[in-house]
């Protein structure tokens, strides 16, 4: 029951070429960069990634972007990486473009053995009908479009079927830990943190604070260690401020 490797790199050494990975984190909060750093280390390419965005220049997810390991990703937000435009509209990345909260609960129904689901995010418009450029080729064409997805109407409103994430592997950023892989999250970096978590096969964590089984309330859990196979002590963590914004001394 003891799930706490001795190193970040340990616990990332056995993704391979071509996995899928879900990535929690939400701009510079909550996200798992000694795991990321690892991974980065560690070599393995042609990934595809699922995360809300994909790190900003030089940070996160964007250190794995600017190395050319990511192959394709299902994110909602671009802006702050130009890199991360850069290889989308160059044709060197595929991305799939989902609407936050919908990314949010395919994951989320994954982690709870769900298939798909209907929302109302997106009807009536490309999300649904088909056509949002995936990958561009090189002069610049549409080399791959999204599907069209099923429409259907319940109760007079029309909804249409998103499908449930369940990747190879999580990295996830957790404030603390037990041994048996319970976390707890600290306010707004939890984000997409625990759904990432749930919905992965093998989830690793880095975790700021580590404690004995027996030690966290288990009111305080979020994410229960069923969900978790892997936990990485990640003490004295700097914290980068994304934007900062003060105020003159009167």
């Amino acid at each position: 029951m003891d799930k706490v490797f001795p190193t970040a790199a340990a616990a990332v050494a056995d993704i391979s070429d071509g996995a899928s990975l879900a990535v929690g984190g939400f701009g510079m909060c909550g996200v798992p960069t000694v795991l990321i750093a690892a991974l980065l280390e560690q070599g393995a390419t042609e990934l595809e990634t699922i995360s809300n965005n994909l790190g900003v220049d030089g940070f996160g997810l964007g250190t794995m972007l600017s190395a050319g390991r990511i192959r394709r990703t299902i994110g909602s937000y671009i802006g702050n990486n130009k890199e991360f435009a850069r290889q989308y509209l160059a044709g060197e990345l595929e991305v799939e473009l989902t609407p936050q909260g919908t990314l949010a609960e395919r994951l989320r129904a994954g982690g709870a053995g769900i298939p798909a689901f209907y929302t109302p995010a997106g009807v009536g418009t490309l999300v649904a009908d088909g056509g949002l450029p995936w990958r561009y080729g090189a002069d610049g064409s549409v080399a791959v479009a999204s599907p069209a997805k099923e429409v259907r109407e319940f109760g007079g409103t029309r909804y249409l079927l998103e499908h449930a994430l369940a990747p190879d592997f999580a990295l996830v950023h957790a404030w603390k830990a037990d041994r048996h892989g319970n976390l707890v999250y600290r306010h707004a970096a939890s984000n997409f943190n625990p759904d990432c978590a749930a919905a992965a096969k093998i989830t690793v964590a880095q975790v700021e604070h580590l404690v004995e089984p027996g030690e966290l309330d288990p009111d305080s859990v979020h994410t229960p260690g069923v969900h978790v196979q892997r936990v990485v002590l990640v003490p004295d963590l700097v914290k980068p401020v994304e934007f900062r914004t003060t105020k003159e001394a009167s």
